[in-house]
């Protein structure tokens, strides 16, 4: 689960399609999870913008329009029944947790939810395309495919 749609994803009305998809689906690839064996969909869902001349730049949904989408996010839950949800980035983590939580104390280790499913936060890929440093960039993609291919043993 993610965030929001970015700006490509809300115009083709499909999620992870531009390029923190791609990261995605480099990252599924190389931590041997088969993209077709998951579900992705958004904490919130809608885009929330600002426009900048012609460019819709994103902005952070706040806690009450992550709050809000929360029915459709257990609706979503009711309908796949996931044994592992992998929350992408700290406002999927306000989604699923319904509380804060922060990527570097708890990334890399199963939180249980109420529903006997198994919980992972890890880095949103948007994160990753943003780290300036290249070692930087590197060490979190890393933790990243690190992060994936832990969830997806949960899930076996």
């Amino acid at each position: 689960m993610a965030e929001q749609p970015g700006d490509q994803e809300d115009l083709a009305g499909l999620p992870f399609v531009g390029p923190a998809g791609q990261v995605l689906n480099r990252a599924l690839a190389e931590a041997g999870v088969p993209r077709s064996e998951t579900y992705v969909t958004n904490a919130v869902k809608h885009f929330k913008h600002e426009l900048r001349g012609k460019r819709r730049i994103h902005q952070t949904p706040n806690p009450s329009e992550v709050t809000a989408c929360r029915w459709w996010v257990a609706a979503e839950r009711r309908l796949i029944r996931p044994r592992v949800i992998v929350a992408l980035g700290a406002t999927a983590g306000l989604s699923v947790f319904g509380k804060a939580t922060p990527i570097g104390r708890n990334r890399g280790v199963a939180l249980q939810l109420p529903d006997q499913v198994q919980g992972v936060v890890t880095y949103h890929p948007s994160y990753l395309l943003r780290v300036p440093d290249a070692e930087a960039k590197a060490k979190a993609y890393g933790l990243f495919v690190q992060d994936l291919r832990f969830a997806w043993g949960l899930a076996a």
